[in-house]
């Protein structure tokens, strides 16, 4: 079946690295086809104007000295661009070459936005149960020969005759992924769409494996279907996600029902498998605290300071600026003073007494013991976030319910119950036991205050309910 007036660019490239805004072509070679046959050609070595990795060479054979008479990308960009402008773009991991070249030809004021279909996708589809679809091992398998593996002209020659068996096997796989809005186009090349239909428009933790199966990045999700799709979406001109659009051959996934529980479980998840997609998390050590102490008139005052050995904050901070704004709004939000809280450096009363906003402690005008109220609301507020808190959250439906456990502020276990059960000290022996990390510290304290204080639980005092 010929396609009428539809002609294909069949592209491979050899490349200094895998970014696109970093690295350089050394080669290009594009075949256009027509559907039967191959009816012209474009092939030429560049010079990339940058050093050419000993790895680079081993792999493609090309060195500094093959290209140092070639054109530079710049001379050959129109030519280039004329002859892709109103074709498919067609390529083994299409993704790949198609953003080096589009990002190059913009470099040189040349847009390139054409179709593109990927042969690692067709190939898939049109050849289904194969172990690998890479160049390589799918050209074996149907007896293709690659003359100068590794090099753009042998390796576009290989992918036009296997884009010529698909389309001679199955030219309605081609033509329904030209479709405009197909919904396809972003899944990486191996991964299907019923791979991608199955996953669940909920919150939790998802897996990346390669084609062994190990586990190669670890995320987190309010919607993991939804995430799935913004992860390969776009033509990404980041190296570390283009080798991982390639790599990725499954998905799994745990469901929490919580945002909480799905950054904590994404936490333990990265320290026990260590995937080499998840760049390390780094969390900030807390050198600022918030102090409390009674001054010589017996009124509770709060101070924001640099965290001292044997001296206890009632809450940490990363830098001065988070603890003073903390401080700040909590004054506002208790009515307290602000130059009794070391936020306002006045000789007499604060400037807040003359608008209203400060009652007059700082003045002679309220009672020591009527402010301590409200001082000592914010202390027990902050007492509650410390020692052993058993917190509940909402669970992965409606009827059921999660409780996270945290020992001295680090995540220690966590269990899903039934929505009518009550959430007590009885449930600690229920919970899943997790390994203690204490960067889940910096968790608890980012959500504990979006969480109501009736769905936290100090499990000092075995009295107390929620």
């Amino acid at each position: 079946m010929k396609s009428e007036k539809m002609l294909f660019a069949i592209v491979d490239i050899e490349t200094t690295g895998g970014n696109p805004t970093q690295g350089g072509i050394t080669e290009i070679a594009a075949l256009v086809h027509d559907g039967e046959k191959i009816v012209d050609q474009f092939h030429t070595l560049i010079n990339p104007e940058r050093f050419i990795p000993g790895f680079i060479t081993g792999l493609t054979g090309i060195d500094q000295q093959m290209v140092s008479d070639a054109p530079v990308f710049s001379d050959i960009a129109h030519r280039l661009f004329e002859f892709l402008k109103d074709k498919v773009f067609i390529a083994h991991n299409v993704n790949f070459d198609y953003s080096f070249i589009r990002e190059s030809l913009k470099k040189e004021g040349y847009l390139l936005d054409v179709p593109k279909l990927c042969t690692v996708r067709l190939s898939r589809k049109a050849f289904p149960g194969y172990r690998s679809y890479g160049l390589g091992r799918i050209c074996e398998q149907l007896s293709i020969k690659i003359e100068n593996r590794h090099r753009a002209y042998g390796d576009a020659a290989a992918t036009a005759v296997l884009f010529e068996k698909i389309f001679s096997t199955c030219p309605e796989l081609v033509l329904g992924g030209l479709k405009k809005n197909n919904g396809e186009a972003f899944l990486p090349p191996n991964i299907s769409k019923e791979q991608y239909l199955k996953l669940p428009d909920a919150t939790g933790v998802y897996y990346f494996h390669d084609a062994k199966g190990q586990v190669i990045y670890v995320g987190k999700a309010l919607d993991i279907r939804s995430r799935f799709k913004g992860h390969f979406s776009g033509n990404t001109q980041d190296s570390e996600k283009t080798k991982l659009r390639s790599e990725i051959h499954d998905i799994s996934w745990e469901v929490t029902g919580s945002e909480f529980l799905a950054y904590l479980i994404e936490l333990l998840e990265i320290r026990r498998l260590w995937p080499k997609y998840n760049k390390a998390q780094k969390f900030k050590t807390s050198s600022w605290g918030l102090y409390q102490y009674e001054d010589s008139q017996g009124f509770i005052r709060f101070q924001v300071g640099k965290s001292t050995k044997g001296l206890f904050p009632l809450i940490q901070f990363d830098n001065h600026s988070e603890g003073w704004k903390f401080l700040m709004d909590k004054i506002k939000e208790y009515q307290l003073c602000p130059k009794l809280s070391g936020i306002q450096k006045v000789p007499n009363e604060c400037y807040d007494v003359k608008i209203g906003n400060c009652k007059g402690a700082c003045c002679g005008k309220e009672d020591v013991n009527v402010y301590n109220l409200r001082a000592g609301e914010l202390k027990e507020s902050l007492n509650r976030q410390s020692g052993n808190l058993l917190i509940k959250e909402k669970g992965r439906t409606a009827e059921e319910q999660t409780a996270l456990y945290f020992e001295n502020g680090v995540f220690s276990g966590y269990g899903y119950f039934s929505a009518n059960e009550t959430i007590d000290h009885d449930v600690l022996e229920c919970l899943k036991k997790v390994k203690h990390f204490p960067d889940s510290r910096y968790i608890l304290r980012a959500f504990i205050s979006k969480i109501s204080m009736s769905n936290i639980m100090s499990v000092r005092n075995k009295a107390e309910l929620f």
